[in-house]
């Protein structure tokens, strides 16, 4: 796929770190760029940068995600990439002893299903409803309607302890790749998910210095934390080469993560 003005773009958790640089760099080749977010002041600042629009989307909504398309698309056509990076995260070991009393306790059910319901859900549910909305795209000169990147983690792989919630919801991301790629292949909608390794993200600049340099280190190469101009410029390769399809690739220095 070609990038230009012609193209229009949705991005999910665009207003800061891996979602923000993703919306400056398809910005930077002309696309028409809408960021789902939920952090309204962020989002609206980075829209009026570029160039585009904020909507404000909670991905566990399908009203929220229903309307931002529909406010998207009202301001720049039917899309034709979606790049899903809105996710978060949590830590629980799945059983354990209370630090206080030594009773056993385990990992809150409620707490592992949001973390599915966002990341996992989430991400279907915008993948979903804007392959639907591609349909109705007439295909460019190379038959493809429309190009959609993933947000996993390397935690889909070597999960840390305390992640099974994050883990398992990376990893299914993981795993219904290939299965939507097959599912859109006949409409020239081709399926992509990055699996990024430890970033700089604005989640990682409330950590401490020290522990920040003790990542970097654990890294083999480079030992540094990953740019999320790093992550941009694979997803935009991702969109651009027509022949990635149904793939998941880490972008982490060739780190494999330890059990904690």
């Amino acid at each position: 796929m070609k990038l230009s003005s012609s193209i229009a773009a949705v991005v999910t958790g665009g207003a800061s770190g891996l979602g923000e640089a993703t919306v400056r760099a398809l910005a930077a080749q002309g696309v028409k760029v809408a960021i789902f977010d939920m952090n309204e002041a962020k989002g609206e600042a980075v829209a009026a940068e570029i160039g585009g629009v904020f909507c404000k989307v909670n991905v566990t909504s399908d009203a929220d995600v229903d309307a931002g398309f529909a406010k998207a698309r009202a301001a720049h056509g039917q899309e034709r990439i979606l790049v899903n990076c809105a996710g978060t995260g949590n830590a629980a070991k799945t059983a354990s002893r209370d630090k206080t009393t030594g009773e056993p306790k385990h990992f809150p059910l409620d707490a592992f299903n949001m973390i599915i319901q966002i990341n996992l859900v989430g991400t279907f549910r915008c993948i979903a409803k804007s392959a639907a909305g591609m349909l109705s795209l007439e295909p460019l000169e190379d038959g493809e309607r429309g190009a959609i990147v993933n947000t996993a983690s390397v935690a889909a792989e070597d999960g840390q302890m305390g992640q099974a919630a994050y883990s398992a919801s990376k990893g299914g991301v993981v795993g219904m790749t290939l299965p939507i790629a097959r599912d859109l292949a006949s409409e020239g909608i081709r399926v992509n998910t990055i699996l990024p390794g430890i970033f700089n993200t604005p989640l990682m600049n409330g950590a401490p210095q020290q522990v920040k340099d003790a990542l970097a280190m654990s890294v083999p190469f480079p030992k540094r934390l990953g740019y999320p101009e790093e992550y941009a410029q694979l997803a935009l390769t991702m969109i651009t080469n027509g022949y990635f399809n149904g793939e998941d690739v880490r972008l982490d220095g060739s780190i494999r993560m330890a059990p904690r």
